[in-house]
């Protein structure tokens, strides 16, 4: 049976602890499922420790940093949790990143070791290593002449370079040994993981996240999805998200059910995982959830075990989750990587209208406040800038003014997160997203909510998704442009004028609509509109030259 509301919270306040403790009560239950690849909580506590006896012997303890380059394989967990195990914190890379990327996230983490898998679907990551740090071919231990303090390259894969050190060595070769007991410095209120957010105005910045918020918080989603021991919950976002690692990891492990990794999502592979394991939860995202509606429906709804999970959702997402896959407990949810992810999640027995319209109450240690451009507090029912405290990063790393400018700029002196997002309260205390509150267009001397306009034009049968900029024009400030992956191959861009001039107010139709093959998103997966912003200028002046 699930876990209900009122449950107590683990005592755990690391996450090597949580691991052990869930090992010792149900050591034969899979921690991890990845493909082949399958762990109990047993064989999860015993690998941890052969890789932190492993990591320990290359010198990993108190005050280093292990960076972890990999997919969603099953070894992703206990590379993380046996790093935690010698005092390192964790910092979780992009595999999506090149070499200007990793370039970046070497030296700004000063990862003394890194684990990296070979490859990443079509992206060979040691390749992207090899440009940046050409020393794994030649010396072991590696001595970069870019990055002084990376020491030890471990793979994972059957490509070994000269320097490096296979993961089977590291591993295998350190099975057996005393267990590696935490620092006993070490508290809760350490870092466990560092994630690194899009960097969508800035370089990406370095999050910390720490070990009793990650357990508490995680623990927390959990008990609003109504999850329990028994449940086999589906993950095919990249762990080095916030959603991954600080989310669906500790949401699962909290409640000592069980992970179901996917490497790669497409609706094929997904709802296969969801029959052969008989999922019960699936952290999913909007374009999933289309993607499984549209080629997978009838194969979804087959698994009868499937019954609740989570999503970023405007109302027509809650009602394909629902209509269209059969997840009757669908939750709605909001935050970013700074409040451990979610922050607000709606109860999974909460009314459907609810879920549609919202994105929860608060988690228990979490409070949400709504502010007007003044800090001023709004009622109920007012949408203002969103502010956060409770469950928080302890603020951005790095040395110099440029971190104390992102920490200034984020957080206010009483320890609020400045969320940058336009939210409402209700009277329930839920919260309900409105827009991003640097993304309003004024045209005409009127405001128009990208976020509207996008859900109106997303119901349109022939869009899959779509996203609204505004874009400077001589004589109405701004006009609202609109960006379209066709669902449709039929679909124009009149037939969305037309559909808009038939339905919404005038203001609100978009100037222009252009098709587009996918839209830009952030590193951690997110829509952004900030990369379309000059393509849009760009497009307007092109109109407005012809015109002439």
């Amino acid at each position: 049976m699930p876990v209900q509301d009122g449950t107590e919270p683990p005592p755990e306040t690391t996450v090597p602890q949580l691991v052990d403790a869930v090992a010792a009560r149900t050591p034969e239950r899979e921690a991890i499922v990845a493909g082949p690849g399958r762990l109990t909580y047993s064989a999860l506590a015993d690998r941890s420790q052969a890789v932190a006896r492993g990591l320990a012997s290359l010198g990993t303890g108190t005050g280093t940093v292990v960076g972890l380059l990999a997919p969603n394989l099953a070894d992703w967990v206990p590379a993380a949790v046996g790093a935690m195990r010698t005092g390192a914190r964790v910092d979780a890379f992009n595999t999506w990143a090149k070499a200007y990327d990793l370039e970046f996230l070497l030296r700004s983490s000063t990862a003394s070791v890194l684990v990296v898998a070979t490859r990443v679907r079509g992206t060979d990551l040691l390749a992207e290593l090899r440009t940046l740090v050409p020393e794994i071919d030649r010396s072991e231990p590696v001595r970069s002449s870019r990055f002084p303090h990376l020491r030890h390259v471990v793979v994972i894969g059957d490509e070994v370079p000269a320097a490096a050190l296979s993961w089977s060595t590291l591993v295998d070769g350190h099975a057996e040994g005393a267990p590696v007991g935490e620092p006993a410095e070490r508290t809760g209120d350490d870092p466990a993981f560092v994630l690194y957010t899009s960097g969508s105005t800035t370089t990406p910045k370095a999050v910390p996240l720490c070990h009793r918020d990650l357990v508490l918080n995680g623990f927390h989603i959990g008990e609003r999805m109504g999850l329990g021991e028994t449940d086999r919950v589906w993950l095919g976002s990249p762990l080095f998200w916030s959603y991954g690692c600080a989310n669906a990891l500790m949401a699962t492990m909290s409640h000592g059910a069980t992970l179901v990794l996917e490497e790669h999502f497409t609706a094929a592979a997904a709802a296969a995982t969801f029959a052969r394991e008989q999922v019960t939860a699936a952290y999913l995202l909007p374009p999933m959830i289309d993607a499984l509606a549209t080629d997978a429906a009838a194969d979804v709804r087959a698994v009868a075990s499937l019954r609740t999970g989570l999503t970023i959702g405007r109302p027509d997402v809650i009602d394909r989750a629902v209509d269209d896959l059969g997840i009757d407990g669908i939750c709605n949810i909001y935050g970013s990587t700074e409040t451990y992810g979610n922050c607000c999640v709606t109860d999974h027995r909460a009314p459907l209208e609810r879920r549609r319209v919202t994105q929860g109450r608060p988690l228990p240690g979490v409070e949400v406040r709504i502010v007007d451009d003044d800090g001023a507090l709004l009622p109920p029912g007012e949408p203002g800038e969103a502010q956060v405290r409770g469950r928080l990063t302890p603020g951005y790393l790095g040395d110099g003014a440029a971190a104390d400018a992102a920490n200034a700029a984020a957080f206010t002196p009483d320890g609020w997160y400045r969320t940058g997002d336009r939210l409402m309260l209700d009277d329930d205390g839920a919260v309900a997203f409105v827009d991003r509150t640097g993304d309003m267009i004024k045209t005409s001397g009127i405001n128009v909510s990208p976020a509207e306009v996008e859900g109106f034009l997303a119901d349109h049968p022939g869009v899959r998704e779509v996203l609204v900029v505004g874009a400077p024009h001589p004589s109405r400030d701004e006009v609202v442009i609109a960006f379209v992956v066709p669902a449709d191959p039929a679909l124009t861009p009149a037939d969305l004028v037309a559909h808009a001039k038939r339905n919404i107010a005038g203001f609100k139709v978009p100037w222009l609509v252009t098709l587009v093959e996918d839209l830009p998103r952030t590193g951690t997966g997110k829509l952004t509109r900030r990369a379309l912003r000059d393509r849009a200028a760009e497009l307007v002046a092109a109109e407005l030259a012809v015109s002439r």
